[in-house]
């Protein structure tokens, strides 16, 4: 199941690419460089790789924006076309590899608390925040928030909604951090 996840979420990203760059060309503003691009691969190399710092990383970051992702839609295209499928296929696919690593006992996650997951999660945002600073780009939602209504709306305008995006990321990160801790105890080998 684990492969056949990992190998299944990477097609489906592979096919996206050729898609999307087939259709839009390659530019600075359609780059896989989304949260979610990353947690894609995370989930990936997760599911083909089980180590636990990455099956922590996927699993936290995954659920945490994946997650969101599928509670406030940023579609770009209307349903149920290719690009819409394809977001709800991606993103759901993050959710189920990191449930199915976890909660499935198809790896063996560590029991430490969040800390390394969060703080790859800030170090990317940084790099991608200098990214968009120097390229005029919105990835992340680092500059703008998104068309459609999300959790950013409540917590005011930019810059202050950063913080308030910091601050749920951290409190999501700690709270799916429970149930994972409680599990790896469990599981045979589990607390590496």
């Amino acid at each position: 199941m684990r492969l056949a996840l990992g190998f299944g979420l990477a097609g489906n990203e592979l096919m996206w690419w050729v898609f999307r760059y087939s259709h839009e060309g390659l530019h600075i503003w359609n780059l896989p460089l989304q949260l979610c691009d990353l947690t894609v691969w995370a989930a990936v190399l997760a599911c083909l790789q089980p180590v636990a710092w990455i099956v922590e990383f996927a699993y936290l970051a995954g659920m945490a924006g994946a997650g969101m992702a599928l509670l406030t839609p940023d579609l770009w295209s209307p349903w149920p076309s290719y690009p819409a499928i394809y977001f709800f296929v991606a993103h759901g696919g993050i959710v189920v590899a990191a449930a199915v690593l976890v909660f499935g006992g198809a790896a063996h996650p560590g029991i430490r608390p969040p800390w390394l997951a969060f703080g790859l999660l800030v170090a990317y945002a940084a790099a991608i925040g200098g990214f968009d600073a120097i390229t005029g780009t919105n990835y992340m939602y680092l500059c703008r928030k998104p068309r459609n209504a999300s959790l950013l709306d409540a917590f005011g305008p930019w810059p202050i909604y950063l913080a308030g995006g910091v601050a749920s990321a951290l409190a999501l990160f700690w709270l799916l951090w429970l149930p994972m801790r409680a599990t790896a105890r469990r599981l045979p080998g589990g607390g590496g």
